[in-house]
C-alpha cells in the first residue's frame, strides 16, 4: 500500500487548482481526499474488510490467497495496459512480479501438505501458467 500511496503522491503533489478544476473525475475525489490516499476500487467503490474472506480452514484460506494475489497482478497487468509513464510502470511492474512470488509461495503448503494432495496437481498447472506470462509479456509492459 505504501508505494502505491507513494506512486499517488508523486502523481499529484504538483496539481494546481486549475488541473484539479479541469479534471472531472479527479475533482470530486480532491474534494474529499485532497491528495491523500484513500483506498477504493476502480469503480469508486471503497475498500473494507468485507473483501477479506477467512474461514479457519488451511486449505479454503490458502486458495482464497492464491485467488487474491491473481486478481492482484490481473489488476497491475491492467494499469500497465493504460499507463504511459515509465516511473509508475516500473514500480507497478515490481508489484506485479511480487503477486506472482506470493502465488507461488501461498501455493507451497497446499503441494505439501497431505491434506492438500488433491489440489497439488491444479497448483503446478497455474504455477505453469504464471510462468508463462511472466516469460512472454508483452515487452511494453
Amino acid at each position: 500500500m505504501e508505494m502505491v500511496a507513494a506512486i499517488v503522491h508523486q502523481l499529484t503533489r504538483n496539481l494546481s487548482d486549475e488541473d484539479v478544476r479541469n479534471s472531472p473525475s479527479f475533482a470530486p475525489y480532491f474534494v474529499d481526499h485532497t491528495t491523500g490516499v484513500y483506498p477504493t476500487a476502480a469503480s469508486g467503490f471503497p475498500w473494507t474488510a468485507g473483501s477479506i474472506q477467512s474461514t479457519g480452514d488451511p486449505i479454503a484460506d490458502l486458495t482464497e490467497d492464491l485467488a487474491a494475489e491473481q486478481k492482484a497482478r490481473l489488476t497491475y497487468d491492467n494499469i500497465l495496459r493504460l499507463s504511459d509513464d515509465p516511473d509508475v510502470n516500473n514500480v507497478i511492474r515490481f508489484l506485479r512480479e511480487r503477486e506472482i512470488v506470493h502465488f507461488q509461495r501461498f501455493g507451497e503448503p497446499i503441494q505439501t501438505e497431505p491434506i492438500g494432495w488433491k489440489f497439488a496437481g491444479l497448483f503446478r498447472v497455474l504455477c505453469s501458467v504464471n510462468c508463462v506470462l511472466r516469460s512472454s509479456m508483452n515487452p511494453s509492459f
